[in-house]
């Protein structure tokens, strides 16, 4: 499946907050003669900078289409040998305003590397490092827009960007945040960066998080558009749910989401997760009732072709799932998502009879995942359920299976239970430990 990423600028970082710093900080004047004076610069390369300092945009980008290569190894040896914070927070500015005033002109900083084996990006990372913010975001910025261009982007090292971009998604402060989501998005056009930035630790886990943040519906958008670009990757489409539960969120936002753009593209990640990893996904988004869904949004008028096609698309999937699922299947994928509710299969006797030994297979695993719920979960129906069926499991369960439950603290954590606040809990819990007793004599 090839990706269909919209057509926009490689690299496309805006807000309203850095622009604002920028603003300021370009009116410094810095004495480039005293670099020359110190040996830094030489004389031509004090005229070729004044003629790019506090310049006019179109005056800038005719000195680059004359001396573009000249004008990236000056603001590169720059940044390599002055450490003066404001200089360098300068220089950083001006790497911007050149990369940003038209794509091509990175290439003169890519062909730097032919004299230095450490240029484009050394410079630029040890600046993203420096103690002054907004040095530190222009650095980024500009360390997007060269990983994005690079003729060979399989060969670049990117995780000391990508780990300062995972600790920017912690940041409290929403500005922060807002760029770094701007950069993955613009970082994970490029194929060849999403699975390092999937392995990048935390990376995932702050970008959804910013999801169940009461987010607003554009960093909604932003955000799921990262996804949208990793779930282009199988790795990553058979894995993401199952470690971050991204479909009940994706559901969720895009049941309560007012602007189309939110829905279609969550629309597009939930398509992907089907098209290219159906048997993790599937399960997954039948228990948390997206078919449903995808028929209430087809009979609804759009104005995006692509949304028709894609619930379409997803509805058939899942109609075609449900269709083949057993209900023992479907009992299943709901222990594993741990996203139980009252549905049939927790209240018959047959259904027990016949399938609690199945509950044995592969070394127990679904009997660990219900005594992993009812440690972790702390929703009074999905323990009050998970309580249920211990007690119907034990009723049918050979005496291995009453010892294993046991050992995996089953048993222990339904006696805890019989105390919970919630009457439900305490009655499912007091019936399972009545069912036990029971058995065991």
């Amino acid at each position: 499946m090839e990706d269909q990423v919209p057509e926009v600028p490689l690299a496309f970082i805006s807000n309203a907050y850095l622009e604002k710093k920028i603003a300021q900080h370009r009116q410094k004047s810095i004495l480039w003669e005293g670099y020359e004076r110190a040996n830094v610069i030489n004389h031509s390369q004090v005229e070729l900078i004044k003629a790019l300092d506090k310049k006019p945009a179109d005056q800038v980008q005719s000195t680059v289409q004359q001396n573009g290569e000249q004008c990236a190894l000056l603001i590169l040896h720059l940044l390599q040998n002055i450490s003066r914070p404001d200089t360098v927070q300068y220089v950083c500015i001006l790497a911007d305003d050149i990369l940003s005033g038209h794509e091509d002109n990175a290439r003169y900083f890519h062909a730097t590397a032919a004299q230095n084996s450490d240029y484009p990006f050394k410079p630029f990372f040890r600046a993203m490092h420096m103690d002054d913010e907004v040095t530190s975001l222009e650095a980024s910025k500009v360390l997007t827009i060269l990983s994005c261009s690079a003729p060979i982007p399989s060969s670049l090292d990117l995780s000391d960007l990508y780990k300062w971009i995972t600790l920017q998604l912690a940041s409290e402060r929403m500005d922060i945040v807002d760029i770094a989501v701007q950069e993955v998005a613009s970082l994970l056009r490029v194929r060849q960066f999403r699975l390092p930035f999937w392995k990048t630790h935390g990376a995932i886990k702050e970008l959804v998080r910013r999801l169940e943040k009461s987010a607003s519906p554009q960093m909604q958008y932003q955000v799921i558009f990262c996804l949208w670009l990793l779930t282009f990757e199988p790795e990553i489409a058979s894995k993401l749910n199952e470690q971050y539960d991204v479909v009940p969120l994706l559901i969720d936002i895009a049941k309560a989401a007012v602007k189309e753009k939110v829905i279609r593209v969550a629309i597009a990640t939930l398509k992907n997760l089907v098209e290219l990893a159906p048997a993790e996904n599937l399960a997954a988004m039948l228990v948390a009732k997206l078919l449903p869904f995808t028929e209430n949004l087809a009979a609804r008028k759009w104005s995006d072709a692509d949304i028709v096609e894609d619930v379409e698309y997803v509805k058939e999937r899942l109609q075609e799932s449900f269709q083949s699922l057993t209900t023992f299947e479907q009992y299943a994928s709901e222990v594993e998502t741990g996203k139980l509710e009252w549905s049939p299969p927790h209240k018959s006797e047959a259904f027990w009879k016949e399938n609690s030994s199945r509950l044995d297979e592969n070394n127990y695993s679904l009997l660990r995942a219900l005594a992993r719920i009812l440690s972790t979960s702390t929703n009074p129906t999905v323990l009050a359920i998970a309580c249920n069926d211990i007690g119907q499991y034990t009723k049918y369960s050979s005496k291995v299976g009453k010892r294993v439950l046991q050992d995996i603290g089953a048993k222990q954590r339904v006696m805890e239970l019989m105390t919970h606040e919630d009457q439900d809990v305490r009655y499912q819990a007091l019936s399972a430990v009545q069912k036990y007793m029971h058995q065991a004599w």
